[in-house]
């Protein structure tokens, strides 16, 4: 392979080559005039054209490189220890080479070695740019002005490059790199221009934020109450005379819990049983007298229908004798006020009088105020925040949002929610907090001012 440039004038032949890697219809044609060709500016016995790690393009008189081959694989080496050079071409050092990579040189390379790097050949910029650059090796080092002319030589060849390879408009991996050249600008870019740039990147980095999608959440009073309570209904008009059992106690099923005044009960039982006995007797009366009277056999039916009703009368009240005592349906707990509030007063059938619920049994329940009932799908989260436990948040799942608003004690309306708890609360019932109710996601700037637009819409008609 001959070592030396052919001569003639070196200014002539840069522009030779730069108008053959102009008409260059190929990547691979323009590789091969970056290894073969560039003879005509530098003597050199071999060349590599690199084009990052493991990618050894094209070898000076080599029609395929074989990735897999010693030589290939000592150069990507070398190649990779020379990728940090700065810019421009340079004479490689062995000395300043990996040990492993030094050791091999005699055995692949010529004494004397030039390296130029090629940072714009994947990417407009050094910060996008990927490693690449062209070794060449020949017998003695290259004088100052040769370099210059390979120098000249390789921008125009990456400009070819280029052409044949241009850019996507759109890539991810490159958006922080030309961010970065945007934000930073240049010397001839300074003072107001870039103040106006960066006023303009606050901005949109505000928009953006303003523009992220966030939960929509409300608060509401919220409380833990039974899933699955058994109501206990008065079953008679009457008076409480006594409670069995204490506010919150356990109680078993069948367990007694409060009963009735008995004397009103038991005065109309015995009038009643006294009304049957005396029918009993005006019927017995009637049939003896039936045997020397046929007469008498006339009132055998009236009699017969007032025994019936009369022991319909003491029937009904021996049932009200035992609904006077309510016995429990289930075990739980007893949930009601104060029993003292209870005793003596008059109650009406179907008042209710208290409730008994499993301790395990237990959901939230939320009021949602009129101005703050926002669309809550299916399963919404939902979070009770004890005022007991603050630190320590009840999750559960929507189970459903009434239609309609109730009237509270406190003369507000609000909408009643009831979610399932995602596991056992381990809490008892009764417990006030703090309910988080989360909806759908909206852009932060709406979250932000939901409720001032609410309110000044109230006043504007159109």
């Amino acid at each position: 392979m001959n070592d030396g440039a052919p001569p003639g004038n070196p200014l002539l032949s840069l522009l030779e080559l730069a108008q053959r890697a102009r008409a260059a219809a190929s990547a691979n044609e323009l590789a091969f005039l970056a290894v073969n060709d560039s003879r005509a500016l530098a003597p050199y016995r071999q060349a590599a054209l690199w084009l990052g790690p493991g990618a050894v393009h094209t070898l000076s008189g080599v029609v395929a490189v074989e990735a897999n081959a010693p030589y290939a694989q000592w150069l990507d080496q070398l190649c990779r220890a020379l990728a940090g050079a700065p810019a421009g071409p340079q004479a490689v050092d062995a000395a300043r080479l990996p040990p492993a990579v030094a050791a091999a040189w005699d055995e692949w390379l010529p004494a004397a070695a030039t390296w130029i790097p090629l940072p714009a050949l994947h990417g407009a910029s050094a910060a996008a740019a990927e490693p690449a650059g062209l070794l060449l090796a020949g017998d003695a080092a290259l004088p100052a002005e040769q370099l210059a002319l390979l120098g000249e030589w390789m921008d125009i060849w990456q400009h070819a490059w280029r052409a044949l390879h241009p850019p996507a408009r759109w890539s991810l991996a490159r958006l922080p790199a030309r961010l970065r050249a945007w934000w930073n600008g240049g010397a001839q870019d300074a003072g107001g221009g870039r103040r106006r740039r960066r006023r303009l990147g606050v901005a949109v980095a505000v928009l953006a934020v303003l523009l992220m999608p966030v939960r929509l959440t409300v608060l509401a009073p919220g409380e833990l109450v039974p899933a699955n309570p058994a109501t206990i209904r008065a079953p008679l008009d009457g008076v409480i005379a006594d409670f069995a059992v204490r506010p919150n106690q356990v109680v078993a099923a069948g367990q007694e819990l409060f009963s009735f005044d008995q004397a009103p009960i038991g005065s109309r039982l015995d009038v009643a049983r006294e009304g049957l006995s005396t029918a009993q007797a005006e019927y017995r009366q009637a049939a003896q007298m039936m045997l020397n009277d046929p007469r008498a056999k006339a009132q055998l039916a009236t009699l017969l229908g007032r025994i019936a009703e009369k022991q319909a009368q003491a029937s009904f009240l021996e049932g009200q004798a035992q609904r006077s005592r309510v016995l429990a349906p289930q075990a739980g707990i007893a949930l009601f006020d104060d029993p003292s509030e209870w005793i003596g007063r008059p109650v009406q059938t179907g008042e209710r009088i208290l409730q008994v619920a499993s301790a395990t049994d237990v959901e939230i329940e939320a009021w949602v105020p009129i101005g703050d009932a926002i669309p809550l799908a299916e399963q919404a989260p939902l979070h009770l925040y004890l005022a007991s436990a603050p630190l320590t948040p009840l999750t559960g799942t929507l189970r459903y949002m009434s239609h309609r608003a109730t009237a509270r004690p406190d003369g507000s309306y609000a909408y009643r929610v009831r979610a399932r708890l995602d596991s056992v609360a381990g809490q008892r019932i009764g417990l006030k907090g703090t309910a988080k109710l989360g909806g759908q996601r909206v852009p932060l700037v709406y979250w932000m001012l939901r409720r001032p637009l609410s309110s000044v819409r109230q006043f504007i008609a159109y």
